[in-house]
């Protein structure tokens, strides 16, 4: 029988507070500016090395303007777990070196590392920055690349083909058994979405590639799979300026078969830091249900429905949010002399970037039959650190509320840039970044099974191949985002890529961790 620590948690009474649903009205209805159908990857010789000075690039994360000042300048954690005793009941850990400088043929040419990663059929796809690789799951070993991003994208013309910018995302479509490849061409103006859907299941094979432009910046897209569109949500900002939040449906079943495509975007000029949420499993959403979007408010989440009609395009709606009270929280190194940067490293001055403020990838949904579920995570101040906060929210299409939550924080070591996702059985894994005054930054694991307790998470799992032994000294910047995935064959595997720190003399790394439950088969 598990026996748990009850020291540092608190019950919390969850209140949906009273919603201000509306319908967002500001609509548009675009089409792609460029289509066509690629030969396949694996065909498309790479471009000639280029000298690593001519092209390394910092990226500075354009951040989101602060939230008003909270209505009480102290306050409680009610959701704080200040101790895990539970072993997290998983398998061996299964580890791939990803891009990074431990992956032959890659040398790091910019900071920070923002990885993503999705399981298909057969094969793993990272993506990471500007380059992609393809691994063979069963072999551990790439099939192709690195390759630059760029090369998806040869022949297109545009800005796709012309600027490889990075911010991807990578997302197996496990409805259609096809791979969705994305980053952004913002260069120049106008920018531009590129989003590639695989023909096959093979990720090495053809593409139908599409450009979709904004007139403005379009930061820190967000992707998510639903059987009407390809959702995602954007930060967008002018020339001096941030605009709010975009949120875009993506004709998916014309995309699919390479066909002319539209987009339905909404704006929200007061918002930002969206998500839109991606489908997990085998079993599809209640027929009709809104694709659902979530961001960060004061000590709440708020929560959007986003339904799209295809036929009637000036039919689609955005209604929202909803207002889904949290256990009290802070953004992390909020107050930092460059804000979001305070997590500390051994034995050097530079601390590292915590993007607190917004939730990290991915809004994880998952139908259960009996219920729906999401669950989703972003960065906490813990004292003088950074912890882990997450939630599962149920009934979405409903009255949604927090069926569980907690903030992670189980040592005085910094957890942050974590990913969340729940397998078939509805047990809950995170992979997440640690550091701090003893701990060079390394991959960690959490998770509970789901009889567990509600709100407690198990003692944490160190990813012995991802376990730092140096410190970053270049930058504060670190990756802005990780990705943990469930492989569509077996619904229980959890694949998780994100960065670590191997030693302090070379670059990043990344680590690909396959896991699952033991309950889970």
């Amino acid at each position: 029988m598990r026996t748990w620590q009850a020291i540092g948690v608190t019950a919390v009474a969850v209140v949906v507070l009273a919603p201000t649903v509306t319908q967002v009205n500001a609509q548009t209805v675009l089409s792609a500016v460029k289509r066509d159908t690629s030969p396949a990857l694996s065909s498309v010789p790479p471009p000639p090395p280029k000298a690593q000075a001519a092209f390394r690039k910092e990226h500075r994360v354009k951040r989101l303007p602060p939230r008003p000042p909270r209505a009480q300048a102290a306050f409680a954690d009610t959701a704080l777990q200040a101790k895990a005793a539970a072993k997290l009941p998983v398998g061996p850990l299964d580890a791939i070196e990803g891009i990074g400088e431990g992956l032959p043929g890659y040398q790091v040419t910019s900071f920070p590392a923002d990885t993503t990663g999705a399981a298909g059929t057969t094969q793993y796809v990272q993506w990471v920055n500007t380059s992609v690789a393809i691994f063979n799951k069963a072999t551990k070993q790439a099939v192709l690349g690195p390759i630059d991003g760029s090369i998806l994208w040869r022949g297109f013309g545009g800005n796709c083909e012309n600027f490889n910018d990075g911010d991807p995302i990578v997302l197996f479509d496990r409805i259609a058994n096809r791979w969705v490849l994305s980053q952004f061409a913002v260069s120049g103006s106008p920018f531009s979405q590129c989003i590639a859907v695989s023909t096959t299941a093979d990720a090495t094979g053809a593409y139908h590639r599409y450009e979709f432009q904004y007139q403005d910046f379009n930061d820190y897209g967000k992707f998510g799979i639903w059987p009407d569109a390809y959702y995602a949500a954007y930060n967008m900002f002018g020339p001096n300026a941030f605009l709010g939040a975009k949120v875009c449906a993506f004709e998916r079943a014309k995309m699919v078969n390479g066909e002319a495509a539209r987009m339905v975007c909404f704006d929200l000029p007061s918002e930002g830091g969206l998500l839109p949420a991606d489908l997990d499993g085998n079993t599809a959403p209640p027929a009709g249900a809104p694709n659902y979007v979530i961001n960060l408010g004061n000590d709440r989440l708020n929560l959007w429905k986003f339904k799209v009609d295809w036929s009637n395009p000036s039919a689609s709606t955005l209604t929202g949010p909803t207002s889904i009270q949290t256990a009290p929280f802070d953004e992390a190194c909020k107050n930092a002399p460059s804000r979001g940067s305070c997590i500390v490293q051994p034995k050097t001055t530079v601390v590292l970037d915590s993007l607190s403020d917004r939730l990290m990838y991915r809004l994880a949904y998952r139908n259960f039959g009996t219920h729906e579920s999401l669950v989703v995570n972003h960065t906490v101040a813990v004292a003088t650190r950074a912890g882990v906060r997450w939630y599962e929210v149920r009934d979405p299409g409903g009255t949604p509320k927090i069926h569980q939550q907690g903030t992670y924080t189980p040592t005085t070591s910094s957890r942050w840039m974590g990913s969340i996702a729940m397998d078939k059985r509805g047990n809950i894994a995170m992979g997440y970044s640690v550091s701090g005054p003893s701990v060079f930054p390394s991959i960690r694991l959490a998770g509970r099974s789901a009889d567990d307790p509600l709100n407690r998470l198990s003692a944490e799992q160190s990813v012995t191949d991802a376990t730092g032994k140096g410190a970053q000294k270049a930058t504060d910047r670190w990756g802005d985002y990780s990705t943990l995935t469930l492989d569509p064959t077996d619904d229980c595997s959890f694949w998780y890529t994100a960065q670590y720190q191997k030693d302090g003399v070379n670059e990043w790394h990344t680590k690909i961790i396959r896991f699952k439950f033991n309950s889970c088969q």
